[in-house]
């Protein structure tokens, strides 16, 4: 035979590299479902059926387009668990004149099939092509920079994409973003669209048995699974989302409120991230939406933002930084991630929230993951690479090129600073601020110390505290470090100690 095309969960996209050119005459597919890929952390259940589910989708429909498939099921007996071991007996069963593989989203299989190289001429890695901007672009663009801003690279993108740009080559509505327009808090009774459903067919249920019999000692919840596993099924999200959501979405993309998981976010991350849906043509459909006169300016721009910015961004940074990236922990935290976090048995309202709908769901939004969980984690010194397992494992959309920089360098500023220009930390103001989480919690959000005072604000002053010297010359922080300093003695004291207790009960294995 010609070619053996193994395709990964990830790349369920007929356009990918390895498949350019491919006859199914001549060439055969590997699909493999693969018990490590399911254990390298303990992936959320409903994570593993979506992909597993997907993966078997698309081999039905390469099928339906002539093209002779090997298909390895997770209990099929002779499965030697890992996508290089069938390879290998793939290898050995086909003797193909080359092997084509896509390059891995995670530097962890790109490195494990650069070494298989050398024992197999054979193998031919491509670039993946479904980024507007490729890791060498990316590399290219930050060489000499001492700092790599999201916002100057958006910029360039914008230009180098033409979306939301006028003819002159400006950006359209006078301004490259609108984010001081996308912080609103949800008003009270404000109607949210309903969400589309997608039950379970045959197929998925078949998974949904399997991943319930293998991965059973995994956190999260299987019921309930209700997502696109097919492009249609995506394409039908997506469109429900440009129809009922997306006008409203840079308004209300900051908010959070109590039992509403979905809000105005598309929910269509993690089908872009496996290939589902095709973020270049995400981007000109929110783009036609606004020349239509269908949606505000600063909803197209803060959608367009998320997908040709942030999310390039965070790949570039991470392709160019990897594998030393993961390793950073500028702070030296030590701490273990407390336990309510595989749980949510805790008494902050505002994490039982995040973390009940992230084990119901495998799902919370931006901000959710940004300033609430991720912020303790961040205010109680919670060592990174436990923080990024944790996202890693219980989000759908958690892939490691997307998940690592923007925990370990957004979330914990692990980096130093490198990929945010400061902290992304607060009281619990903001989160009062934004969502009605504080209403009903056992806390007190306008108490700092004792024992009805939301954790959240000693923990705050306390980090800002024991980092002075690394953060007090930050010129984003200065107006938090004049604060402090203009706080009497005593209570920045209080606040310490308070703060110390806190963090003597996370130690001892306590609940918050």
């Amino acid at each position: 035979m010609r070619n053996l095309i193994l395709l990964l969960g990830d790349q369920l996209d007929t356009a990918i590299s390895s498949l350019a050119g491919a006859d199914p005459a001549q060439d055969r597919i590997l699909m493999v479902e693969a018990e490590e890929e399911g254990r390298y952390v303990p992936h959320h259940p409903q994570k593993i059926v979506f992909i597993l589910s997907a993966l078997r989708h698309f081999a039905e429909g390469l099928r339906g387009r002539g093209f002779s498939v090997d298909y390895i099921k997770l209990d099929d007996p002779a499965n030697s668990g890992s996508l290089d071991g069938e390879l290998a007996r793939a290898r050995s069963r086909l003797q193909p004149e080359r092997i084509l593989l896509t390059e891995p989203g995670e530097w962890r299989l790109l490195d494990r099939f650069r070494q298989r190289q050398a024992d197999w001429p054979e193998l031919t890695l491509l670039p993946d092509e479904r980024f507007f901007c490729s890791a060498d672009w990316f590399a290219n663009w930050a060489a000499g920079r001492k700092q790599l801003r999201m916002e100057f690279f958006y910029r360039e993108m914008r230009r180098r994409s033409g979306l939301l740009m006028t003819s002159e080559g400006q950006p359209e509505g006078g301004s490259w973003n609108f984010d001081q327009d996308n912080r609103k808090a949800l008003p009270a009774g404000h109607p949210v669209p309903e969400q589309p459903h997608f039950p379970m067919d045959a197929i998925t249920c078949e998974v949904a048995a399997l991943v319930a019999a293998r991965f059973a000692d995994h956190y999260g919840q299987l019921e309930g699974f209700d997502y696109p596993v097919t492009h249609a099924d995506a394409e039908a999200l997506w469109q429900r989302f440009r129809q009922q959501a997306l006008a409203r979405f840079g308004d209300y993309q900051d908010a959070m409120a109590v039992d509403q998981r979905w809000l105005f976010h598309a929910r269509i991350a993690a089908a872009l991230n496996i290939g589902l849906l095709d973020p270049r043509r995400v981007c000109l459909d929110v783009q036609a939406d606004w020349q239509a006169g269908l949606i505000p300016l600063n909803a197209a721009e803060g959608f367009i933002r998320q997908i040709l910015g942030w999310r390039e961004y965070v790949r570039g940074i991470y392709w160019l930084l990897m594998p030393e990236y993961a390793e950073r922990n500028a702070f030296g935290n030590q701490r273990d991630l407390p336990a309510f976090y595989w749980t949510g048995k805790t008494r902050m309202r505002c994490m039982q929230q995040a973390i009940g709908q992230t084990l119901e769901h495998a799902y919370a939004h931006h901000i959710q993951r940004l300033m609430v969980t991720g912020n303790f984690a961040l205010l109680a010194g919670i060592e990174p690479k436990q923080i990024c397992d944790w996202y890693l494992a219980v989000y759908m959309d958690a892939f490691d090129w997307v998940e690592l920089p923007n925990t370990l360098g957004m979330v914990m500023h692990a980096d130093g600073g490198y990929l945010g220009s400061k902290p992304y930390c607060s009281s619990g103001q903001y989160i009062k601020r934004m969502s009605d989480y504080c209403g009903g919690c056992s806390y007190k959000v306008s108490e700092q110390t004792g024992a009805r005072a939301c954790p959240f604000n000693a923990l705050y002053w306390h980090f800002v505290m024991r980092h002075r010297e690394q953060l007090g010359s930050n010129p984003r922080m200065a107006m938090v470090y004049r604060n402090l300093q203009r706080m009497p003695e005593a209570k920045q004291q209080a606040l310490w100690q308070w703060g110390e207790h806190l963090l003597e009960r996370l130690d001892a294995g306590e609940m918050l």
